[in-house]
Protein backbone atom coordinates (compact mmCIF):
# COMPACT_ATOMS: atom_id res chain seq x y z
CA UNK A 1 0.00 0.00 0.00
CA UNK A 2 2.74 2.70 0.39
CA UNK A 3 5.10 1.47 -2.18
CA UNK A 4 3.68 3.90 -4.63
CA UNK A 5 5.93 6.67 -4.26
CA UNK A 6 8.86 4.81 -5.16
CA UNK A 7 6.47 2.67 -7.69
CA UNK A 8 5.42 6.32 -9.15
CA UNK A 9 9.10 7.70 -9.03
CA UNK A 10 10.97 6.86 -12.66
CA UNK A 11 7.95 8.66 -14.21
CA UNK A 12 8.36 11.87 -12.13
CA UNK A 13 12.11 11.55 -12.96
CA UNK A 14 11.29 11.95 -16.38
CA UNK A 15 8.57 14.30 -15.98
CA UNK A 16 11.20 16.61 -14.23
CA UNK A 17 14.63 16.20 -14.79
CA UNK A 18 15.42 19.48 -13.11
CA UNK A 19 13.98 17.93 -9.71
CA UNK A 20 16.53 16.12 -7.33
CA UNK A 21 14.12 13.23 -6.23
CA UNK A 22 15.79 12.09 -3.33
CA UNK A 23 14.77 8.33 -1.51
CA UNK A 24 15.37 8.21 2.07
CA UNK A 25 14.71 5.77 4.61
CA UNK A 26 12.36 8.02 7.48
CA UNK A 27 14.47 6.43 10.18
CA UNK A 28 17.68 7.05 8.81
CA UNK A 29 20.24 9.77 10.12
CA UNK A 30 19.21 13.12 8.17
CA UNK A 31 21.43 16.15 7.92
CA UNK A 32 20.14 19.60 8.46
CA UNK A 33 17.85 19.56 5.27
CA UNK A 34 15.99 23.56 5.90
CA UNK A 35 13.15 23.42 4.01
CA UNK A 36 11.39 19.92 2.61
CA UNK A 37 9.01 18.81 0.21
CA UNK A 38 8.26 14.81 1.06
CA UNK A 39 5.94 12.47 -1.65
CA UNK A 40 4.21 9.78 0.76
CA UNK A 41 1.15 7.60 0.92
CA UNK A 42 -1.34 9.34 3.03
CA UNK A 43 -4.13 7.11 4.77
CA UNK A 44 -7.51 8.79 4.65
CA UNK A 45 -7.63 11.11 1.77
CA UNK A 46 -9.29 10.35 -1.31
CA UNK A 47 -6.86 12.33 -4.06
CA UNK A 48 -3.50 14.01 -4.13
CA UNK A 49 -3.29 16.74 -1.07
CA UNK A 50 -0.69 18.78 -0.16
CA UNK A 51 -0.31 19.32 3.26
CA UNK A 52 1.58 22.58 4.93
CA UNK A 53 2.16 21.43 8.46
CA UNK A 54 2.97 17.95 10.36
CA UNK A 55 0.28 19.58 12.48
CA UNK A 56 -2.25 18.24 9.82
CA UNK A 57 -1.49 14.50 11.01
CA UNK A 58 -2.35 12.89 13.83
CA UNK A 59 -0.05 10.33 15.79
CA UNK A 60 -0.34 6.29 15.27
CA UNK A 61 -0.62 4.30 18.53
CA UNK A 62 2.42 3.17 19.77
CA UNK A 63 3.26 -0.20 21.14
CA UNK A 64 6.93 -0.65 20.56
CA UNK A 65 10.14 0.73 19.09
CA UNK A 66 8.94 -0.79 15.81
CA UNK A 67 5.84 1.11 15.50
CA UNK A 68 8.78 4.05 14.76
CA UNK A 69 7.70 5.74 11.72
CA UNK A 70 8.16 8.64 9.48
CA UNK A 71 5.95 10.55 11.19
CA UNK A 72 7.63 10.43 14.32
CA UNK A 73 11.02 10.41 12.45
CA UNK A 74 9.61 13.90 10.86
CA UNK A 75 8.75 15.47 14.43
CA UNK A 76 12.06 14.69 15.77
CA UNK A 77 13.74 16.00 12.88
CA UNK A 78 11.48 19.70 13.27
CA UNK A 79 11.96 20.14 17.02
CA UNK A 80 15.63 19.15 16.48
CA UNK A 81 15.66 22.28 14.04
CA UNK A 82 17.03 19.76 11.06
CA UNK A 83 13.88 20.32 9.02
CA UNK A 84 12.52 24.37 8.88
CA UNK A 85 9.33 23.27 6.58
CA UNK A 86 8.06 20.35 5.81
CA UNK A 87 5.55 19.90 2.80
CA UNK A 88 3.76 17.11 2.29
CA UNK A 89 1.85 15.74 -1.11
CA UNK A 90 -0.18 13.12 0.29
CA UNK A 91 -1.20 10.29 -2.19
CA UNK A 92 -3.85 7.82 -1.39
CA UNK A 93 -3.49 4.28 -1.54
CA UNK A 94 -7.30 4.10 -3.54
CA UNK A 95 -6.74 6.06 -6.42
CA UNK A 96 -5.13 4.92 -9.78
CA UNK A 97 -1.33 5.04 -10.09
CA UNK A 98 -1.45 7.26 -13.55
CA UNK A 99 -4.24 9.29 -11.85
CA UNK A 100 -1.42 9.61 -8.95
CA UNK A 101 1.25 10.91 -11.34
CA UNK A 102 -1.42 13.19 -13.12
CA UNK A 103 -2.06 15.07 -9.81
CA UNK A 104 1.21 15.20 -8.43
CA UNK A 105 2.20 16.76 -12.09
CA UNK A 106 -0.31 19.56 -11.89
CA UNK A 107 0.72 20.43 -8.17
CA UNK A 108 4.35 20.49 -9.22
CA UNK A 109 3.85 22.65 -11.95
CA UNK A 110 0.82 25.52 -10.49
CA UNK A 111 2.01 25.74 -6.54
CA UNK A 112 5.34 26.98 -5.54
CA UNK A 113 6.37 23.97 -3.96
CA UNK A 114 10.42 24.45 -2.53
CA UNK A 115 11.83 21.23 -5.05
Amino acid sequence: MDSLPLKILPELKKLFPEIDFVTKDPNEDWDDVGDITIIDTVVGITDVKVFDTLKDFIRAPRFSLHDFDAYTNLLMLEKLGKIKKVTIIGISPSIPQQKTIEEIEDIIKNEALNL
